[in-house]
């Protein structure tokens, strides 16, 4: 059976759980926990070098420790319901939106949070390697986020889902990078009434009490 390497608490193996959700795929689960350091223990390092969550271990004994790798193996291992796109138009809108939610979005969050929370002194970048922070990166990434949630809002007047008409793989990142936005103290509010309505359906999915 497969095996997601998880915690409960972090945004990124969150994405995963809810794909698996979508897909309905049974799998295993073992909790890493990365308030404490689990993460960058021997036991771990022995299954995944890079010190890092997600990683599934997929039915044929293979480890993946991204969400881009576990995403592809699990729409061409279980092509049902699809979330990454059916035509090739459908799978490049759906592509493009996903590396802007994850670059504009994401990862500006995450830049917020690892270079200003005292809990993560010289841990500014995930992985095996210390990284200092840089207290510039927060305002940067704090700016960055907020004008990403605009960019949302705008593309989401008229439409129920980010891209191709349909529930996909920029959702999830997307609800993801939404509710990981409140440990840098940013909630979209009533200006961005577009994004406040998508969010709320898009909690009526039962994938995202993942």
């Amino acid at each position: 059976m497969i095996t997601l390497y998880d915690c409960a608490t972090a945004p990124s193996p969150r994405r995963a759980r809810i794909f698996l959700a979508e897909k309905g795929v049974l799998h295993d689960t073992v909790q890493i926990d990365l308030r404490a350091g689990e993460q960058m223990g021997e036991a771990y390092r022995q299954i995944n070098p890079q010190c890092t969550v997600p990683a599934l271990r997929t039915e044929e004994g293979i480890l993946l420790t991204d969400n881009a790798a576990i995403a592809a193996y699990l729409e061409a291992r279980y092509p049902e319901p699809p979330l990454m796109g059916r035509t090739p138009q459908d799978k490049a809108e759906i592509a493009s939106w996903q590396w802007r939610v994850e670059f504009e979005g994401l990862m500006a969050v995450a830049d917020a949070l690892r270079n200003s929370s005292p809990a993560m002194v010289n841990r500014a970048l995930p992985g095996p390697t210390d990284y200092p922070q840089i207290p510039e990166l927060y305002q940067r990434g704090l700016a960055r986020a907020q004008q990403f949630f605009v960019t949302l809002n705008e593309r989401l007047a008229g439409r129920d889902f980010i891209a191709a008409d349909q529930f996909s793989i920029a959702d999830i990142t997307a609800v993801v990078t939404f509710d990981f936005a409140r440990v840098i103290r940013l909630k979209p509010g009533e200006d961005l009434p577009h994004l406040l309505r998508w969010r709320a359906a898009m909690g009526e999915r039962p994938s995202m009490a993942r």
